[in-house]
């Protein structure tokens, strides 16, 4: 069973599957209590506005090298 190469693949698929899943929702529940935890209306906590500006920055910099190329 351990020398199919099949077997191989599928662990480290399943493996690579299951980091992202966790990070996703690892950075889902952030954004959950960040939601929960907003101490007055209309306004939104630091930590988010930075999460959201370094997002909007990846977002800038995938575009830019998209037109360069």
């Amino acid at each position: 069973m351990f020398q199919k190469t099949d077997f191989w693949i599928g662990l480290a698929v399943g493996a690579v599957v299951g980091i992202f899943g966790y990070r996703f929702m690892q950075e889902r529940e952030q954004q959950m209590a960040a939601m929960q935890c907003t101490p007055q209306a209309g306004q939104i906590p630091l930590a988010e506005l930075q999460r959201q500006k370094e997002e909007l920055e990846d977002m800038i910099a995938a575009q830019e090298a998209a037109q360069a190329e």
